[in-house]
């Protein structure tokens, strides 16, 4: 008789929605020469660009592809077709060395979800004046292999640009669909834009 009361208390708990993980942050660097192997370049008189692959966050790469002063990077687990998600500013940037990874625990398994990292924007009014952007970026997963910017928010002069990143991350980046929804963009932030070949 026990048995049969504990029953429908067994099933109450399967029936309960899941629980979303801890999220906590994780920092790594990425230096060209130290974390990088370039598996792809210009041969001579071919332009300037290159192809990097470097060291991320647990098993997860950054993928760099770099084309006359202009850097679009891609975090987790690339497409085959790596050439339908270059996304940059129209001017010309580079990467900050250090990432921050959002990442969810659920028990002994840690994923991370969301890359933070810093850009910064060339001025042609003012070249000694770059703007920095925070890019929050949807990692890609070893079984979806989607990854896109979610969003971005203008650092420059924010004070608060760390922890709005950190929310767009939060509550976008899980569930946002790359090539349909629209990203948020926080203050007046250079142009960006995504490329599909």
């Amino acid at each position: 008789m026990r048995a049969l009361l504990l029953i429908p208390l067994a099933l109450a708990g399967l029936c309960q929605p899941a629980q979303a993980g801890d999220i906590s942050s994780a920092y790594t660097d990425l230096d060209w020469k130290k974390d990088c192997v370039t598996y792809a370049q210009a041969e001579e008189g071919d332009g300037d660009w290159a192809s990097l692959a470097c060291s991320g966050y647990r098993g997860y790469p950054v993928l760099i592809a770099y084309d006359d002063a202009r850097e679009s990077l891609f975090y987790g687990f690339p497409p085959s077709d790596m050439t339908a998600v270059w996304e940059s500013f129209v001017a010309f940037n580079s990467a900050a060395p250090k990432l921050e990874w959002r990442i969810e625990t659920n028990g002994d398994r840690a994923v991370p979800f969301a890359v933070i990292h810093r850009r910064s924007i060339s001025n042609p009014e003012a070249e000694n004046k770059p703007t920095d952007v925070l890019i929050v970026v949807k990692v890609a997963q070893p079984e979806t292999y989607e990854g896109c910017t979610v969003g971005l928010v203008l650092a420059t002069g924010n004070p608060g640009a760390n922890d709005q990143a950190r929310k767009l991350a939060d509550e976008k980046a899980r569930t946002f669909a790359c090539g349909k929804d629209q990203r948020v963009v926080i203050g007046n932030v250079p142009a960006f834009g995504r490329v599909d070949n």
